[in-house]
């Protein structure tokens, strides 16, 4: 008998960490949002999930319209001290600028050199998508890639010191999961290019390229020497933030989503398309930003983008989740 027992007790760490690697199985099925505090926010959401997939509920949904949209910047990971493609934007502008001297004239070139936020930021965003736009066209949507990919492989974030790709909220991928484990088919709408998203969303968050929604502009068509390209211009600038994301959703995804999760006013009208008078029953969640020490807190005067102030005070009278970072989550990112 003591030799069985010492047998069972050698085996239970390696049956744990098979558990726990099961996909699936083990430690997954029993906990989907482990990274979640059981507070009234992960209750809301699990409660909800819970009544449009029991199909002897009145409110179960049929997979196929089971659509959550999420948006990216501030809610799926950081968005400071300033969006993560923005400094990438920013290290493109830097090494191509001997390349380019036309941009030493341009107004909104000089203002990121300079750090000047707040006029990058101005008018909706326009010198911030500007700058996306100018260090994203005049290539073909594969060199872009390309850029993209090598960036990601040597850049780390200033405070963290962690490459920009492994800041993904933890939680959040949990929930990207959870969803999808559920029958959800899972949606970036997000401000940012479409085309700097799709370099890592698949791997990053297991949402696939055809299922990211983003600002963009006019691509065309070459057949060259080798072979038929597409080349990203400066033409037709497609904005996917505020106004423009139930729109980007309507053209690009052809569904009205039943689960919206964002994170600013940016969000809101997106909120509002998921939410309100829908013939389906819905959720939206907003992500609080409050852990300083984990990560930011901010909310009205976010150091760059991210601003949320008629969202949040809409919340309660549009029964919008609002989840506190620092107390719903038990991590931020992974360890």
């Amino acid at each position: 008998m003591r030799i069985r027992s010492a047998v069972w007790l050698f085996l239970l760490p390696t049956i744990a960490v098979s558990l726990a690697l099961d996909g699936g199985q083990g430690i997954k099925a029993s906990a989907p949002l482990a990274s979640w505090r059981d507070n009234d926010a992960k209750k809301a959401i699990t409660e909800y999930v819970l009544r449009v997939t029991d199909e002897k509920s009145p409110d179960f949904v049929p997979a196929p319209e089971r659509i959550a949209v999420f948006d990216n910047d501030g809610t799926l990971w950081p968005e400071n001290p300033m969006p993560f493609q923005l400094a990438f934007a920013l290290d493109e502008l830097k090494r191509r600028l001997p390349e380019e001297p036309a941009w030493k004239d341009d107004a909104m070139v000089q203002a990121a050199l300079e750090g000047d936020l707040p006029t990058l930021l101005a008018d909706h965003y326009k010198g911030l998508f500007h700058i996306f736009a100018l260090t994203g066209s005049g290539m073909t949507t594969v060199e872009f890639a390309v850029r993209v990919r090598n960036w990601l492989a040597t850049a780390k974030h200033p405070r963290f010191h962690r490459p920009y790709d492994q800041l993904a909220y933890q939680p959040m991928l949990e929930l990207l999961q959870y969803l999808r484990d559920n029958g959800f088919k899972t949606f970036i709408v997000s401000g940012g290019g479409a085309d700097f998203m799709r370099v890592f969303s698949e791997r990053v968050y297991g949402i696939p390229p055809e299922q990211v929604v983003g600002s963009n502009a006019r691509t065309v068509y070459e057949l060259r020497d080798d072979g038929p390209v597409l080349v990203k211009t400066l033409d037709h600038l497609f904005v996917d933030d505020g106004p423009g994301k139930p729109v980007g959703i309507h053209q690009f995804i052809g569904r009205r989503p039943i689960a919206c999760f964002g994170n600013s006013d940016g969000d809101l009208q997106m909120l509002e398309y998921t939410t309100i008078d829908n013939t389906r029953p819905s959720l939206g969640v907003i992500i609080h930003h409050t852990d300083a020490e984990r990560e930011y807190a901010y909310d009205a005067k976010p150091k760059s983008s991210g601003k949320l102030v008629t969202a949040l005070a809409d919340a309660p009278k549009r029964g919008w989740i609002v989840v506190d970072m620092k107390n719903d989550w038990a991590e931020v990112f992974t360890p």
